[in-house]
């Protein structure tokens, strides 16, 4: 009796001791799936992210030259152009009616067009005038007002008043005005924290290859943008342009290669 008992109790202790171990097993098991599980869930996640950011992410360019490209732009993914419309030596751009043209027929969703202003020149109304008067028959959204350091005056007085004259003209033409610039530029034109144009909205150029709005440094009164310049010089379907990009999100989650511009110096391609 003795030994049965004893046995027993060892045959016991011993099934105790394999349920212990595999309930530690599963336990461990268990664990493993529930990381898996949690990793998939992650990059689910972050896929779908991914997605939406890519999604309302737009891709685009500007340009100062003839191009006639447009539906391959358009093929690989640029979609709104920016045609120089004005140039710095005081005169519409001879190319701008064509351009516009051909940016649209080519199926870019989205058409807008720079001012490069002539400061030395003077009379910023007139140059509205020009500008808008030249392109009366043409279809296009807003004016960009290019504010870069070129042949401005060292009176940021003086600059602030022909800035202020030029946007003001343009609302009085009809036509919505932008802003283009840099956190540079604007602190050497105007000064960084002169806000006289912070309702209209900004395009900033930053040349970091990244098209994102991660570098943003609120100046000027913008405490958000809405267009980045984030690389130049670039060639595309055999045409000189500036790379850009606009969206709702952070991130476009895109990657460029590296670019040895000076970040300083980024601005549009028209400053001859």
């Amino acid at each position: 009796s003795f030994f049965f008992f004893s046995s027993r109790r060892r045959h016991t202790r011993s099934s105790l001791v394999s349920w212990a171990r595999r309930c530690v097993q599963e336990t461990g098991y268990q664990r493993r799936v529930h990381g898996i599980i949690e990793m998939l869930k992650s990059f689910l996640w972050i896929a779908f992210a991914a997605f939406i950011a890519v999604s309302f992410c737009t891709r685009g360019v500007d340009y100062s030259t003839r191009v006639t490209s447009i539906s391959c732009m358009v093929s690989n993914g640029y979609t709104f152009a920016v045609p120089r419309g004005y140039c710095s030596y005081g005169g519409v751009d001879s190319n701008v009616v064509a351009n516009l043209r051909s940016a649209w027929d080519g199926g870019m969703s989205n058409v807008d067009v720079y001012m490069f202003p002539c400061v030395s020149c003077g009379n910023p109304k007139r140059q509205v005038d020009q500008l808008v008067d030249a392109l009366a028959n043409s279809k296009y959204g807003m004016i960009w007002f290019d504010i870069e350091n070129y042949k401005w005056s060292n009176d940021k007085e003086s600059n602030r008043r022909f800035i202020l004259e030029s946007i003001a003209q343009i609302k009085a033409r009809g036509k919505v005005p932008g802003v283009y610039t840099s956190y540079y530029n604007w602190e050497s034109i105007v000064g960084i924290s002169w806000d006289g144009v912070k309702d209209c909205p900004l395009w900033y150029a930053h040349y970091d290859n990244d098209p994102s709005f991660r570098d943003f440094k609120p100046f000027g009164g913008w405490r958000k943008p809405a267009i980045k310049q984030y690389s130049g010089d670039k060639t595309l379907c055999g045409s000189g342009v500036d790379f850009n990009f606009y969206q709702e999100y952070n991130s476009c989650l895109l990657y460029t290669s590296p670019s040895p511009r000076d970040l300083s110096t980024s601005r549009m391609p028209s400053s001859a």
